[in-house]
């Protein structure tokens, strides 16, 4: 039976029409927290050899670092840095979290990470950690590290999946299976930590179809919250080679068709998820190829909240 919420009724308890990140911090804290992006010098399995080199065909991380965030910079610098950026950029910030963004942040052994993540935590201002990484690159004793963190402490955990397809992860160079991703995130809340996934619409082999299939296979997840980004083909990757070699393998969204799709899909989505993002966003020089001009996220949000309003729709519709 399909169910109807008034404002301030939906599942989330604000009335916005998607379980909204920002709310869900602002609940959590009591006010607006801030990310922090560091780059603390990582790799991943896929790039060093252990797995294969490389790394994934669509990345590019430089795309996604802020100025202030180089692996050259102490951590301490990054962190004291980012602290200025954000309270110049978002006065209402009362307290940050240290976002270990760029490549594979818990690959390394123990003793090393336990160096990185309490010099991020000694800061007053830093109210916990976000750590971005790969479904193989994580055990049962971090695991229980991580969880002894959070007695002081918020810790969550973000991975990248991309694909629930094994024929896609294989082809754009993951280095690992759905199958190991499932069990990674079932490890991750078994251990009481909050997990992030991330996934992205659009990658060469996958109809719409079954990028729109994807939304009650990520709901079956033990999950607290997703990041959606649309493929992005960035100068300088594998992926950027393929596009310009084969361009009829790829069928990119427009924004338009997209704000279609994501609508469809959230409606689909299991609403106790929060929704970090709906949609990526670069610097246009990073981009082999563009339809969507000069957007910001913010604006992509608004289309997207727009639509949802004037269709009378909001996340996880569908289910009910």
């Amino acid at each position: 039976m399909e169910q109807f919420f008034k404002p301030n009724s939906f599942p989330w308890g604000h009335d916005r029409r998607h379980n909204s990140y920002s709310e869900h911090f602002k609940k959590l804290f009591g006010g607006r927290v801030q990310k922090i992006s560091v780059d603390a010098g990582f790799t991943c399995p896929n790039r060093d050899g252990t797995k294969g080199f490389g790394g994934c065909t669509f990345c590019s991380n430089d795309a996604f670092n802020p100025s202030y965030c180089h692996p050259l910079k102490p951590l301490k610098q990054q962190i004291e840095e980012g602290i200025a950026f954000h309270r110049n950029r978002y006065r209402r910030a009362k307290s940050f979290l240290v976002y270990f963004q760029a490549y594979s942040n818990t690959y390394k052994p123990l003793d090393e990470l336990k160096v990185l993540y309490e010099e991020a935590l000694s800061y007053p201002q830093i109210a916990g950690l976000v750590i971005g990484t790969r479904p193989d690159s994580i055990d049962e004793e971090k695991l229980s590290y991580l969880k002894s963190l959070q007695k002081t402490h918020y810790i969550m955990l973000e991975y990248g999946l991309e694909s629930v397809y094994e024929d896609t992860l294989l082809r754009i160079n993951r280095g690992h299976t759905f199958q190991e991703a499932k069990k990674t995130i079932q490890l991750t809340a078994d251990a009481g930590i909050p997990c992030g996934a991330h996934f992205i619409f659009g990658l060469p082999g996958e109809s719409r179809q079954q990028m729109m299939d994807m939304a009650k296979i990520i709901s079956d997840l033990p999950l607290t919250a997703v990041k959606f980004h649309q493929l992005q083909i960035f100068k300088e990757t594998k992926m950027a080679e393929e596009y310009q070699n084969n361009p009829e393998q790829f069928e990119l969204f427009t924004l338009e068709s997209y704000i279609d799709f994501i609508i469809e899909f959230a409606e689909r989505l299991n609403p106790s998820f929060v929704i970090e993002r709906f949609a990526g966003e670069v610097p246009p020089r990073f981009l082999a190829s563009t339809t969507w001009g000069n957007l910001r996220y913010d604006q992509i949000l608004c289309f997207i909240e727009k639509e949802m309003e004037k269709r009378d729709t909001w996340q996880g519709k569908m289910i009910f």
